[in-house]
């Protein structure tokens, strides 16, 4: 049997953007709406345009200018909002409005509690119907495409919301948006309600059913998926899942489990997943929401791979750890996150992408330094292990070598530096003051060393960002007519400034020794 098509509609610019602390202009708007067609969703809810003279612009720009996508506008079960709504999209090519009402009894007594409404529960069901009934009708004068959203149908009485439901189909209604508003239900509820609804509501095969899903108990994606499972063809989602309170269902999750499960689904979108990753991005700098690097899908861990395990599975073999490839949602490649844990094998698979070939003995020696690195840093990028590479694997010669440095300083103290070196095989150590603990360092070693080197230039500069960067060291080193240049890498500067010039002497010793 041939999948069945899921519609997929975004809500990012209307139920998104009601996410606490956020607000898009119409050019933002109207950017993240191209970027929504070329992901190829279905429906666009472009905003609510009654709610202010800016929202009113931004659905009519991209009414105006999106062409291949349902373009959607919201509004309440009340005369101006629809009229707003019939004229932002009156240049739309595929226009909709969504209009509906509270359906459940908390929302009715809520807020409908004028006795302009009725006194009583019943009373007040009465007008509430009669209300949803006129505004599809109104609706349906300006577009033939109407959606009918019952708020709240997660928790409403069913025999009411069946009641309401066959009444906004017989008014004119094409789809009907049965919203779990508070993300109160759970998989099984909200599967089966679906269920009920296309059963129980008489004329119920006459339209789409649509699920539209909130994240409170963190079931949204689950509650979305169990309601597409029992006959809902339509789901209603957010880009990176942001919305409301804990926000929305996500639409690259829901997409991307329709698509990696098609074997239990049996369902398909037209969405071109390639451009999630864009999307994600664009989405998350305008609205000013970051993406949890452990988001499904579009998170930075997403495609990462850390500990030994994972590492040395996922090198020889990608299905071992990944269930989908991160070309699929427009990621360049899987990442192995280079921490204390990842193991040899990680280490020197990097190391070969990096250009280096390594002996056992060299990556045992690599791999003692990496992890002496990795102890301190979060993780352990490139840059680092490029330094890295050059201070243990391309040595300059055995001359001399760092074991000991202390340097004491402070506002009201004279900075301090005691240093031990491996000098041809004899442990010498010396004490001395400076302008600066890095000054300080440098006389100290050339005291030991007894040598007449002198510091041409000096420069430090972070390897990687953070405040566990991994500094590099370079010193200019001038002995008689030769000149060379020594590095030193380390997340304290003072250390890395010390193997720098231990690197000079080093390469010095060399140049001497080949002269001689």
């Amino acid at each position: 049997m041939q999948p069945e098509k899921v519609y997929v509609f975004d809500t990012t610019l209307r139920d998104g953007e009601q996410a606490a602390g956020t607000r898009l202009g119409r050019r933002e708007k109207l950017s993240i709406a191209r970027q929504l067609s070329r992901l190829r969703v279905d429906i666009i809810e472009a905003g609510y345009p009654n709610s202010s003279p800016e929202d009113f612009a931004a659905v009519e720009d991209i009414a105006r200018e999106i062409q291949d996508v349902t373009i959607c506008a919201l509004s309440r079960a009340v005369p101006d909002d629809i009229h707003s709504c019939g004229k932002a999209l009156a240049r739309a090519k595929r226009p909709r409005i969504h209009t509906g009402i509270g359906a459940s009894d908390i929302h009715i007594m809520g807020k409908f509690r004028d006795d302009k409404y009725g006194r009583t529960l019943a009373e007040k069901r009465i007008a509430i119907l009669k209300m949803a009934v006129e505004a599809v009708k109104l609706a349906k004068s300006y577009t033939d495409d109407v959606e009918f959203y019952a708020e709240d149908a997660g928790r409403s009485d069913q025999a009411f919301l069946f009641e309401m439901l066959e009444a906004a189909i017989d008014a004119g209604a094409t789809v009907l948006n049965i919203p779990d508003t508070t993300g109160y239900t759970v998989p099984e509820q909200y599967g089966a309600l679906i269920r009920d609804i296309r059963a129980k509501v008489r004329n119920a095969d006459r339209v789409t059913i649509s699920v539209h899903c909130h994240d409170d108990l963190g079931l949204a994606v689950a509650n979305a998926l169990a309601g597409l499972q029992n006959g809902a063809r339509q789901v209603e989602a957010t880009i990176n899942g942001i919305g409301e309170r804990a926000g929305n269902t996500s639409l690259e999750e829901t997409v991307m489990a329709i698509r990696t499960r098609a074997d239990y689904f049996n369902l398909r979108t037209d969405i071109n997943a390639r451009e999630f990753s864009r999307t994600s991005l664009m989405v998350s700098e305008l609205l000013g929401i970051p993406v949890p690097p452990n988001k499904a899908i579009i998170g930075a861990n997403a495609f990462s791979h850390s500990s030994g395990i994972h590492v040395d599975g996922f090198l020889k073999d990608r299905q071992t750890y990944e269930i989908m490839r991160p070309e699929d949602v427009g990621l360049r490649e899987s990442r192995v996150v280079l921490t204390a844990r990842t193991g040899r094998a990680g280490l020197r698979d990097r190391m070969e992408k990096l250009g280096f070939t390594l002996s056992p003995e060299e990556l045992n020696q690599t791999y003692t330094r990496f992890l002496s690195i990795a102890d301190k840093k979060q993780e352990v990028f490139d840059e680092d292990l490029m330094a890295m590479v050059h201070e243990e694997l391309l040595p300059a010669s055995d001359h001399c070598q760092l074991e000991y440095l202390h340097v004491s300083g402070g506002t009201s103290s004279v900075p301090t530096a005691s240093v031990r070196l491996m000098l041809q095989g004899e442990s010498r150590e010396a004490t001395s003051t400076g302008d600066g603990p890095i000054d300080a360092v440098y006389k100290a070693l050339s005291a030991i060393t007894h040598s007449s080197v002198k510091l041409l230039k000096y420069e430090i500069r972070s390897v990687t960002s953070g405040t566990e960067a991994l500094g590099e060291a370079t010193v200019h080193l001038q002995q008689g007519e030769v000149k060379i240049v020594g590095r030193g890498a380390s997340t304290d500067i003072i250390e890395a400034s010390a193997k720098a010039y231990v690197d000079g002497v080093n390469k010095l010793a060399r140049v001497s020794a080949a002269i001689a």
